[in-house]
């Protein structure tokens, strides 16, 4: 064994995205490094929602819980237009209960998700940040990279196994390796402005708190904050930034005469919608805002990049423990572009046409069902699991549907052996999990989990007998609701991603486990054929 293979991973930013990225590799343990080339992090004024996919993601990764008691949970999220006041239906998140432990979305401000998540990377694995530490140059090297820091102890060489570019939109990474960068810069900017007033006691206003008008000639976002409230609104080409006594008159005419006004900060930024031509070169990898920049609106810039933090670090953990071959990084490029590109991107224009009702082609994007609700929180994206062009982002309907390959796993719950519930997500938090729906009175035939990274379980509305031998690995669905929710036929196997993306749904004989589908389903998953490169589209 040389060398370089206990090297650590590296993350390059400290940004959002770097910073779940970090916690992530942590969660699988795999050994990271994180650099960032300021000696604080950011108290820009930037994104404020968190979307529901994102909480799933952090719970996974065992920093939920320190995002939320510094976070204000929303159950609504409200349309209304500008000009009359009138609301439209709202987006209403608790019809996902069944679907996800997080039945809501959260407001914090980046400024202060920030240096929660860095406190949690502390506690998890300290000593891996390290601040003022900038990256001057990267050499590629078959089994490593070799990175060239500029840091307060002077230039150093550090090697690493792969280097994850978490570094922005001004990627110096996507720089040094020549890729080119397509889409566009819009002329219109975005003006975000944080407000200490008080619309709940003194000056009390109904709005939910994280509410659209919508309106041709001034639209604009309100959102409550733990700390104040935010609006976001166009900033046409050529307008100087406003002053503050024009930033306290244009909240004025949204909300109409309150007391105690005050302006604590803002922010001008560009909106862009520009995705790099590839993600991967050898043992680099772009992600976030590196890879990919979106129009911030309905949160999908950031809570996009998150998405990209779900997907590589389980393969990297697969690949590096000798479990996968190198072709399975291939898969993070080809599942998370098309999102990006025709997903998210796409979908935040269309919401920004709607916003300044150019039209109304997502007007079936706004709503109280749940397929609305399902979308609008990411909890909908369908990855092209199977390289078959079939992805998506888009739910519909107010009945869920049977659940398909490379969709989210409902975070259903069910009972174990020792009594307690169990949430599927917990089962393939870092594993692949094979849940096997039958009936467990007819003594189903399971393999025996020989194969690193998989286990199996029957799922039955039937408690496995104590003389089964299936007890430990039994899971109890009384009254079938899992089942139902998940919409699986009788005698179907479902093979569980560690990110919670169904891998393949096939049929299976109860009677003989020498017919098992899942052990060729599992190594095709994890030794696929490798890609060619570019961007997918």
């Amino acid at each position: 064994m040389s060398g370089h293979e206990t090297l650590p991973v590296a993350v390059l930013g400290g940004g959002p995205v770097g910073l779940i990225t970090a916690l992530g590799l942590v969660h699988h343990g795999i050994p990271v490094v994180v650099f960032e080339e300021d000696e604080t992090l950011s108290m820009d004024t930037k994104a404020g929602t968190v979307l529901t996919r994102t909480v799933e993601v952090l719970h996974r990764y065992d920093a939920a819980d320190s995002v939320l008691r510094a976070s204000l949970r929303i159950d609504e999220i409200g349309d209304l237009d500008r000009a009359t006041g009138t609301a439209r239906q709202s987006v209403l998140t608790g019809t996902l209960a069944g679907d996800t432990r997080y039945p809501f979305v959260i407001n914090i401000p980046q400024h202060h998700l920030e240096p929660v998540l860095r406190a949690r990377l502390e506690e998890l694995a300290p000593g891996v940040l390290h601040m003022r530490h900038r990256m001057v140059d990267f050499v590629q090297h078959d089994d490593h990279v070799e990175l060239v820091l500029e840091t307060p102890d002077g230039e150093q060489r550090v090697p690493v196994r792969y280097l994850l570019a978490c570094d922005g939109g001004r990627s110096q990474t996507r720089e040094k390796l020549g890729i080119a960068v397509e889409g566009l810069t819009l002329d219109q900017r975005a003006m975000l402005v944080d407000l200490e007033v008080d619309l709940d006691v003194k000056n009390p206003r109904d709005y939910p708190y994280l509410a659209y008008f919508g309106d041709p000639d001034e639209w604009m976002i309100l959102v409550r904050q733990p700390h104040c409230w935010r609006f976001l609104y166009p900033l046409e080409p050529g307008r100087p930034e406003p002053d503050r006594a024009e930033l306290v008159a244009k909240a004025k005419r949204f909300i109409g005469d309150v007391d105690g006004l005050r302006v604590l900060g803002t922010n001008i930024y560009q909106v862009h919608h520009r995705v790099a031509e590839k993600w991967r070169d050898g043992r680099v990898f772009l992600m976030g805002d590196a890879a990919h920049l979106i129009t911030p609106m309905w949160a999908l810039g950031l809570n996009t990049g998150v998405l990209d933090a779900s997907n590589l670090p389980w393969r990297l953990a697969w690949v590096l423990r000798g479990w996968a071959d190198e072709s399975l990084l291939d898969g993070y490029e080809r599942e998370q572009a098309p999102i990006a590109i025709r997903g998210s991107g796409e979908m935040a224009e269309a919401a920004r046409a709607y916003m300044d009702r150019r039209n109304d082609g997502v007007a079936a994007m706004a709503g109280g069902g749940w397929g609305v609700a399902i979308t609008r929180t990411l909890l909908g994206v369908r990855l092209d699991v199977q390289d078959a062009g079939e992805w998506s982002m888009i739910a519909t309907g107010d009945v869920p549907p049977a659940v398909r390959a490379g969709e989210r796993l409902p975070d259903v719950q069910l009972f174990g052996a020792a009594g307690g519930p169990v949430h599927v997500h917990d089962l393939c938090a870092d594993s692949f999990v094979a849940l096997y729906f039958t009936d467990a009175r007819r003594n189903p035939q399971l393999p025996a989990d020989d194969e690193p990274g998989l286990q199996r379980f029957v799922v039955s509305r039937w408690d496995a007998p104590l003389d089964s031998g299936l007890r430990d690995r039994a899971l109890f669905d009384p009254g079938e609701r899992a089942t139902n929710r998940i919409g699986v036929a009788a005698d179907a196997v479902v093979l569980l991603r560690p990110d919670g993306h169904v891998a393949a749904i096939a049929p299976f004989d109860p009677s003989d486990a020498s017919k098992d589908p899942v052990a060729d389903l599992y190594a095709r998953t994890i030794h696929p054929e490798p890609v060619s490169e570019g961007v997918p589209t």
